[in-house]
C-alpha cells in the first residue's frame, strides 16, 4: 500500500540507539496502527551499529528519520523529535517496544470523549518475561496485588501524589499521547534527569491539563536491566529534590513517598548482594503484600550473585544482635540514642554486572 505524505495527526517519535535488532518491530507496530493519519520520526541518537541500514529499508514516507552526530540520551532524542512533530499529537514509543494495532485509536477515542482539560493519555502495558520464573513472579505480584488499595489512575493535580508514591506508572517513554502543543509548552522532557524522566515529564503535564487512562495492555515491553543501585540512588534524590514541596504536602495527606522509594532502592541494592544497604533502605520502606515477589527475587539475586557476603552478613548479623542486646543491658533506655551506621562498611562494593547504558530507554 502507498502512504501519501499528508498533515499527521500523531507524531510517533521513536528514540534509539544500537538497537538495530529490535528498531524494526517498534517501527512496524507503529506503522501497523489503525490510525492512518500518523508520521513516524525515528532519532537516531548516534547509533554505531546497523541503525542506518534498518532506517534505509524503509520505503515509506511516514518514516521520517533524524541523525544525531553523537550519542547525546533518551531525552536530548525526545526533545529532537518533538521539536520535528507535525502533528496535532505526540506519541512516544521506545525502541525495545511494540504498540497493539488499536493503540493510538483508544486513546484518541479516550480523549475525544472528554473536554479540553483532558490533554493527555496513557495506557497499561503487558511485560514479556521470556523466563518460566520470571513468569510466575509475575502471576505472584497480580494475585497479592488484589489485596492492595486500587490507586487513582487519571484525572488531574490528585494524581500527582500517586505518580510520587510510584502507585502509578505512566511510562511516558511508550505509553503516552499528549497534546504536542503542551509537550512543547512544558520544555520537553528533563535532559538534564539520568533516570525518572518518564513520571517527572507527566508530572509537569499534570500542572497543563488531566491526563487520562486507558485500562489496556495495549504496549508489549521488554525487561530491560538496570544500572547499579548507587546511580539509582543518586537519580532518585535529584528527582526527589524537585517535588519536595509536593513530596512534603502528599505525605501530610497519606502518600508513603519517600518510604516507597526507599523500597526500590532497597531492591536493587538486595539484587547487587548488598544486603545491609539494601536492609538499611528495607527498614523506612512500607512494601505492600503485591512487593513481596519483587523483594524476594531481589534478594535471591544478590544470593546467587555473592554467596559468600551472605555468610559474611549472616555472621555480622549476628555480631550485631549479641554487642546490641549487650550493651542494652548496661545502658539505661533513657539514654540511648541511635546513630545511623555508614552500612558500607559491612559490605565491600560489588562490580555490577547489570546492564547500564546512557540509552537505556532510548
Amino acid at each position: 500500500m502507498v502512504h501519501e505524505q499528508s498533515e499527521p495527526r500523531v507524531s510517533v517519535v521513536i528514540p534509539t540507539y544500537n538497537r538495530a535488532e529490535t528498531l524494526p518491530t517498534a517501527i512496524d507496530s507503529a506503522l501497523e496502527q489503525t490510525v492512518e493519519e500518523i508520521e513516524v520520526i525515528v532519532v537516531d541518537d548516534g547509533s554505531t551499529d546497523d541503525t542506518p541500514a534498518v532506517l534505509a529499508s524503509y520505503d515509506d514516507p511516514r518514516v521520517q528519520p533524524v541523525v544525531h552526530a553523537d550519542n547525546q540520551g533518551a531525552n536530548v532524542a525526545r526533545n529532537t523529535g518533538i521539536d520535528h512533530a507535525r502533528g496535532e499529537y505526540i506519541a512516544f514509543l521506545d525502541s525495545d517496544d511494540e504498540w497493539r494495532p488499536e493503540k493510538l485509536d483508544r486513546q484518541l477515542e479516550t480523549l475525544e470523549t472528554r473536554s479540553e482539560e483532558w490533554v493527555a493519555a496513557y495506557c497499561d502495558t503487558a511485560l514479556e518475561l521470556p523466563e518460566t520464573s520470571d513468569k510466575l513472579r509475575g502471576l505472584a505480584a497480580a494475585v497479592l496485588s488484589r489485596s492492595d488499595a486500587e490507586p487513582t489512575r487519571e484525572g488531574g493535580e490528585e494524581l500527582i501524589g500517586e505518580i510520587l508514591a510510584d502507585n502509578v506508572q505512566p511510562g511516558a517513554g511508550s505509553t503516552l499521547l499528549v497534546e504536542t502543543e503542551v509537550a512543547r509548552d512544558i520544555g520537553g522532557f528533563d535532559e538534564e534527569l539520568d533516570r525518572f524522566q518518564d513520571p517527572e515529564f507527566c508530572l509537569r503535564i499534570l500542572k497543563e491539563g488531566k491526563l487520562a487512562y486507558v485500562d489496556d495492555e495495549l504496549v508489549v515491553r521488554e525487561e530491560t536491566g538496570h544500572p547499579p543501585a548507587a546511580v539509582i540512588k543518586a537519580a532518585d534524590q535529584q528527582y526527589l529534590s524537585r517535588y519536595e514541596d509536593e513530596v512534603d504536602r502528599f505525605e501530610d495527606d497519606g502518600y508513603d513517598i519517600r518510604a516507597r522509594h526507599n523500597l526500590l532502592l532497597a531492591k536493587r541494592y538486595l539484587a547487587e548482594g548488598r544486603f545491609l544497604r539494601g536492609a538499611w533502605h528495607l527498614r523506612s520502606a512500607t512494601p505492600s503484600r503485591r512487593r513481596y515477589p519483587g523483594l524476594c527475587w531481589a534478594a535471591g539475586t544478590g544470593v546467587r550473585r555473592r554467596p559468600k557476603t551472605v555468610v559474611a552478613t549472616a555472621f555480622l548479623f549476628a555480631l550485631l544482635t549479641v554487642g546490641l542486646v549487650t550493651a542494652a543491658s548496661r545502658i539505661p533506655l533513657c539514654s540511648a540514642t541511635a546513630n545511623s551506621p555508614d552500612v558500607d562498611e559491612f559490605s565491600t562494593d560489588a562490580g555490577s554486572t547489570l546492564a547500564d547504558s546512557e540509552s537505556a530507554d532510548e
